[in-house]
């Protein structure tokens, strides 16, 4: 397909002008050596660019088009209700210095939803402010030494991380200058206990702990962990990127989690992915409520307030308060379910064990012995016989109308297929979908090793294309 600069032609357009109100100016005046008799526009109709970029839209794939199964990701549909109410012009339009008496309804929309996420997670209290999920992982961390640095914990530098962990928790940690350890998992994918106590000594802050974790499996010794921590007077993080498998069946706070974000990018519906927006926010128990950052959403009986009255806070995380569109869209998907919530849990657990249950005989499952949650990590090593590897197969994926899932993640699993098939998706497209895989495995090799064949971009050097990009290339 053609760029628009080479649908081009001359006396073509695609606008009309209103008529001059004003008078007119000669630009040459005053832009001096910077002024262009002409400037090099596309001379283009409207219906061709109408055409053009619709033509583009369709090449996309999109949750609106297709499966989009990336594990770890939660790339669920996501209600139009939501989309509208996120885009009302009350809540669109409002000025970040509007003061407090005429920002009553955001401040209320964003005080219930704090209040909602307290209940669920469990928590004492919870702040709204980080913008994205790494960044509440920043704060979870600041929290944390904010809490040793007022007992006089200096000699706590380290904290453990799950060898299995997203990436952001150790970068997380290092940023905030702590020494990061890694505790491997065991051969049921959990956190192996015994080099847990091996590795927790007095020097360890917290743990940092995903549950369910990265494998899509429950740490069932959570709570062993939380005490353990506690005695040596460290604390218990829980990445919360994984939460839509347990939202309304279980609360982390009731576990001894200390400190946990909230991906509301991920659970409570939010379009997920292209850079964001996203939104992080982070639940304390009692111990760290103290050190949260300012402001922080009140409500006194009669008005919503931010209070800046936090004197062991870690300050303030951003200029502004957050994603308040993110924050709606939250609020509205919470109270669309109300006390039905835990369906989120129930289906994304059963469409992730449905797809298990259909593929376990053509991929081979690391951790056969380990109920699945909400995603399924396969091994693709049993196809090397094949010559196919875990990124052939997600590439011929592409060919099939759907888009690929993860795959290379979690690194502790070699030729890793990360699936996620989300709450939002029916059995009969999990069907297409296997079936989509199994008409793949069914093909030559050497036809699987040249897929992707129907996309605009077909297969590309991934190395190579990361250290020298085109930026500019025309579309097949």
């Amino acid at each position: 397909m053609k760029l628009v600069f080479e649908l081009s032609r001359e006396n073509s357009a695609g606008y009309r002008l209103p008529k001059r109100d004003v008078g007119e100016v000669d630009a040459s005046d005053y832009l001096g050596e910077y002024y262009r008799e002409k400037l090099n526009f596309p001379q283009i109709s409207e219906l061709d660019v109408v055409r053009h970029y619709t033509r583009l839209s369709q090449k996309n794939y999109a949750v609106d088009t297709t499966m989009v199964p990336l594990g770890s990701c939660t790339m669920k549909y996501n209600p139009r209700i939501n989309e509208e109410l996120a885009r009302e012009e009350k809540f669109l339009q409002i000025h970040p210095f509007i003061p407090e008496e005429y920002a009553q309804g955001t401040l209320r929309l964003m005080f219930e939803l704090k209040e909602f996420l307290k209940e669920l997670g469990g928590f004492a209290d919870v702040s709204l402010q980080p913008a994205a999920g790494a960044q509440g992982e920043l704060l979870g961390l600041l929290l944390i030494t904010a809490y040793h640095r007022e007992r006089g914990n200096t000699h706590k530098t380290k904290i453990l991380v799950p060898d299995s962990a997203h990436g952001t928790n150790p970068a997380s940690a290092s940023i905030c200058g702590f020494e990061v350890i890694t505790v491997r998992s065991n051969q049921d994918g959990e956190l192996d206990w015994d080099d847990f106590m091996k590795k927790l000594d007095d020097r360890v802050a917290g743990l940092m702990l995903t549950n369910p974790n990265t494998l899509g499996i429950f740490e069932s010794k959570i709570k062993q962990m939380a005490d353990a921590l506690h005695q040596k007077d460290a604390l218990l993080y829980m990445d919360g990127a994984n939460f839509n498998a347990i939202v309304g069946m279980a609360k982390p706070g009731k576990w001894g989690v200390d400190v946990m974000h909230f991906n509301l990018h991920k659970t409570f519906s939010t379009p997920h992915g292209g850079g964001g927006p996203g939104s992080g926010p982070v639940g304390v128990s009692e111990k760290l409520k103290p050190y949260l950052p300012v402001p922080q959403v009140e409500f006194d009986g009669e008005r919503y307030y931010l209070n800046w009255d936090i004197p062991k806070s870690v300050g303030k995380l951003l200029g502004f308060y957050g994603h308040v569109g993110v924050m709606l869209r939250a609020l509205a998907y919470i109270l669309s379910y109300g006390k039905e919530i835990n369906k989120v849990a129930k289906y994304a657990v059963l469409n992730a064990r449905y797809l298990h249950y259909l593929l376990k005989d053509l991929l081979q499952d690391p951790y056969p012995n380990s109920p699945k949650m909400h995603e399924v990590v396969f091994s693709a090593l049993p196809l090397q016989r094949m010559g196919i590897s875990a990124s052939d197969l997600a590439k011929a994926l592409l060919d099939r109308g759907f888009y690929a899932p993860t795959i290379y993640f979690p690194l502790i699993v070699k030729e890793a297929i990360m699936i996620e098939p989300t709450e939002t998706e029916s059995p009969e497209t999990i069907e297409e979908f296997v079936s989509a895989i199994k008409s793949i495995l069914q093909e030559l090799p050497e036809d699987i090793k040249n897929s992707p064949t129907k996309t605009p971009v077909r297969r590309i050097r991934e190395a190579e294309a990361n250290r020298k990009p085109v930026f500019k290339a025309s579309l097949a």
